[in-house]
């Protein structure tokens, strides 16, 4: 099966944007079924569910209650940034991904911090700092505090086997997301755990997660920018 290197819910959401975006399927046309799908890879229910609950998300296909999932109408334009796990961007590109963690403990919320979390100060939150590397290079920085009501087993997770990301979509599936990018130069500290100069620009993005009624984490995710390139795209 192609993709074979990608998660099971990846494989499915390649081959229905592969045929979409090769015009194999047109605005309008019926995408197979989640049974159909199911059965073509070999994968549970739940796989294909959240593979197409992701396409609907990126605007690929629609969801039409009582009659399955059709393309997407794509009469607007509209640039989307999905929130996307760094260990499978990394496969894409045929490489091996590593984490390095750093922190995990818990805290107690200053002020800034809850009222991004929607906490009260002074509450505990989870804490982890992590770099996560390509092939043995470090490509990413992550600084994460998370919402204990959302991710209550959060320090308990095993980060050599899943990421933040992947554990958290899985565990406080994503309902609302914002973040905002920037360039800057590392901290002294940032730099030594990326293995750069301080004089080397950096991409940072800051990004919080919303499952539900809860906030589930805020993100620091620093990146080298001659390392690493954000990735999105426009739809018409």
């Amino acid at each position: 099966m192609p993709h074979s290197k990608l998660p099971a819910y990846q494989q499915v959401k390649a081959f229905v944007r592969g045929r979409i975006m090769q015009g194999c399927w047109r605005a309008g046309d019926a995408v197979p079924s989640e049974a159909a799908l199911q059965q073509q890879f070999g994968v549970s229910r739940m796989t294909v569910n959240r593979a197409v609950k992701e396409l609907a998300v990126e605007g690929l296909v629609t969801r039409v209650q009582g009659s399955g999932t059709v393309v997407a109408q794509l009469h607007r334009i509209s640039s989307t940034l999905a929130v996307r796990d760094i260990h499978e961007e990394i496969l894409e590109r045929g490489h091996s991904h590593g984490t390095q963690v750093l922190v995990i403990e818990t805290q107690r919320a200053d002020a800034v911090l809850a009222q991004w979390l929607g906490l009260q100060g002074g509450e505990p939150v989870f804490h982890s700092v992590m770099v996560h590397t390509e092939d043995g290079v470090p490509m990413l920085l992550e600084d994460r505090h998370v919402n204990p009501a959302a991710a209550p087993d959060y320090l308990k997770v095993d980060f050599g086997t899943t990421t933040p990301t992947r554990y958290l979509l899985e565990q406080a599936p994503l309902t609302e997301a914002s973040y905002s990018i920037e360039a800057a130069l590392p901290s002294a500290q940032e730099a030594r755990r990326l293995a750069i100069k301080r004089s080397e620009p950096c991409l940072v993005m800051t990004r919080r997660t919303v499952s539900g009624q809860h906030v589930a984490s805020v993100a620091r995710h620093v990146y080298p920018g001659q390392r690493y390139s954000f990735r999105g795209k426009f739809e018409l």
